[in-house]
């Protein structure tokens, strides 16, 4: 629907389980382009500048809780340097069972 919230996050390959920078869409904004960065940071001891490799994912939430449930829609994670800055794609084609 287009009020769903759309969470775009990348988590430290080899670190910790929580993101370590998100972003926060309506669904009516996609298909879109972002750039995750520093300032999307949950902690700023942990930004995305810090690591080497992240992965990079969507989901789609009905209930506009970051946390995944039954029914939210999800794309397969993207593995990438940060340091590359290179462009990815997502497609959020998955349901979350």
């Amino acid at each position: 629907a287009p009020n769903d919230t759309v969470f775009v996050f990348a988590k430290a390959v080899g670190g910790p389980p929580m993101p370590v920078a998100i972003r926060r869409l309506k669904a009516s904004e996609l298909p879109t382009t972002i750039d995750l960065t520093d300032g999307d940071a949950m902690m700023p001891t942990m930004r995305l500048s810090n690591f080497d490799r992240v992965t990079v994912s969507a989901r789609v939430s009905k209930s506009g809780d970051a946390t995944p449930k039954p029914g939210d829609l999800q794309a397969d994670a993207v593995e990438v340097e940060t340091k590359r800055g290179e462009a990815i794609s997502l497609s959020i084609d998955r349901v979350v069972r």
